[in-house]
């Protein structure tokens, strides 16, 4: 039990980021929700600049399978865009010795370090959940806050790990009794599962229940439609810390010259914009 609650723990600390600039709304329970039909950005795009800088976006599904097509397309980014530097949106948990073991074991991220490796390219974090974090702490209300924490990573925890109902609603009981050191500043709001459950009925009405909050609810690309004013507001203030903090970063190494390839998962791609360019 308490593997399956730093699991959790572990999906928390470390989020993956979302790019996108989404619709504002003022914070409360909204409507009902729902999603309305919208395209996903390019899985490849690059801006080139001026004195020779560029950045590369390549976005990627979640996969473990070696003869995925991504990531013969991943290879040929790299010949492409030759990165000075890497930017891949996972903490980096190792490589092992073969392409092949390194994707079985660490998927996408994992074979993007790889790559970067083999050419002799640094790699860095995309993100930065602490320094998010207390972003978002100054933008939102402790309540909606933890309720969207703990939404998000439900939801990618049980993709991970195929967990099962009574599963994840163990190691969320774990994670809410720790929450004073995973979530800090929420400690007297949402303290165990009924509150959650109070909390999900009151914010997502027309949900279905809190362990089965869907993908689209924390896709850019998706949840800039979502008719929720609790899920418009979440993802807008993450969504303008990422591009004011860590968009901001990497299109000013691009400007001093470095060529820059950041590989992340296609439904948090940024936005394109009139200058860039798709390949």
């Amino acid at each position: 039990m308490k593997t399956v609650a730093l699991l959790l723990a572990a999906a928390l600390l470390h989020a993956a980021p979302s790019f996108a600039q989404l619709v504002a709304a003022a914070p409360g329970s909204g409507p009902a929700v729902g999603l309305r039909p919208t395209p996903l950005v390019p899985a490849y795009s690059t801006q080139q600049l001026a004195g020779g800088g560029s950045l590369t976006y390549f976005g990627m599904g979640c996969s473990h399978e070696a003869g995925d097509a991504q990531f013969a397309q991943l290879r040929q980014a790299f010949a492409s865009s030759r990165p000075t530097v890497v930017y891949v949106e996972t903490p980096d948990s190792g490589l092992d010795s073969t392409e092949t073991a390194t994707i079985a074991r660490l998927g996408e991220a994992g074979y993007a370090r790889f790559l970067a490796q083999q050419q002799h390219v640094p790699t860095e974090r995309l993100d930065n959940p602490v320094a998010e974090y207390a972003y978002l702490q100054t933008q939102i209300a402790p309540e909606r806050l933890k309720l969207y924490c703990l939404l998000r990573e439900t939801q990618r925890y049980r993709v991970r790990t195929g967990a099962s109902e009574v599963r994840t609603k163990r190691a969320m009981r774990q994670l809410l009794a720790n929450s004073a050191h995973f979530l800090p500043g929420t400690e007297q709001v949402i303290r165990n599962e009924a509150e959650l459950a109070a909390a999900y009925r009151q914010y997502c009405p027309a949900g279905t229940k809190w362990w089965q909050a869907p993908a689209d609810w924390f896709e850019p690309q998706a949840a800039a439609h979502l008719d929720n004013a609790f899920l418009r507001e979440l993802n807008t203030a993450v969504a303008n810390y990422r591009t004011q903090q860590v968009y901001a970063q990497l299109l000013a190494r691009a400007q001093a010259g470095e060529r820059v390839l950041v590989v992340m998962g296609r439904a948090a791609l940024p936005a394109p914009t009139p200058t860039l360019a798709h390949n």
